[in-house]
């Protein structure tokens, strides 16, 4: 299936009202009452099909991340602006469905002089899902060293300090790292945001 978003004309960041719109202007302009007799009906069906299908897809992504709840995540997973347009797109997906297999399968193909900043930064979200904070942090680590000015990355590793700190007696493992006002819930902020693409219901 072609990227949900994309069949839609949306950013993966758009709001629920957004996407619900968006939805609605293509069903009226596509669906098959308008096509009646005319040549193009089976072209219309076929796109009136693919248009449910990518409305359903992201009902799906989003509402699982709504019942996912906040003790899902730990490890830096951001808003999603540059997942539309990422090489590593179908990776993100397989994480927010826990897939985690298939995202390594895709990410260990890659050579190593194609490894970025993004391949260690989904490399440590595999890590963290498997419970392996220790490799997730080194990931997660690497991927903001390369890319410093990432709030994706710098987040992932100030959450990971964070856990630490809180595992370890509210004293951090980085004494250079900043990790005022840590909570359990700031621990649990970020991956949500992957599951979370917030939520709605179908409309018609």
């Amino acid at each position: 299936m072609n990227n949900p978003y994309e069949v839609l004309g949306v950013s993966p960041n758009a709001t629920d009202e957004d996407i619900k719109k968006a939805y609605r202007n293509l069903a009226k302009k596509y669906h098959p009452d308008n096509y009646t007799d005319s040549p193009l009906a089976d072209v219309a069906e076929q796109k009136m099909k693919e248009i449910n299908e990518a409305y359903d897809e992201i009902n799906r992504m989003r509402q699982k991340g709504k019942g996912t709840g906040s003790s899902q995540s730990a490890g830096g997973y951001g808003s999603y602006n540059s997942a539309q347009n990422s090489q590593y797109y179908s990776v993100r997906i397989y994480i927010q469905r826990n897939m985690i297999n298939e995202a390594e399968k895709i990410l260990d193909e890659a050579p190593p002089e194609k490894r970025d900043a993004e391949w260690n930064f989904l490399k440590g979200m595999c890590a963290f899902r498997r419970g392996f904070n220790e490799q997730a942090n080194t990931y997660f680590n690497t991927a903001c060293n390369m890319d410093p000015n990432n709030p994706e990355y710098r987040t992932a590793v100030n959450n990971m300090n964070n856990q630490r700190a809180y595992n370890y007696g509210g004293y951090a493992a980085n004494p250079n790292t900043n990790v005022s006002g840590c909570s359990v819930c700031d621990i649990c902020s970020t991956v949500m945001c992957l599951n979370c693409m917030c939520n709605c219901c179908r409309a018609c």
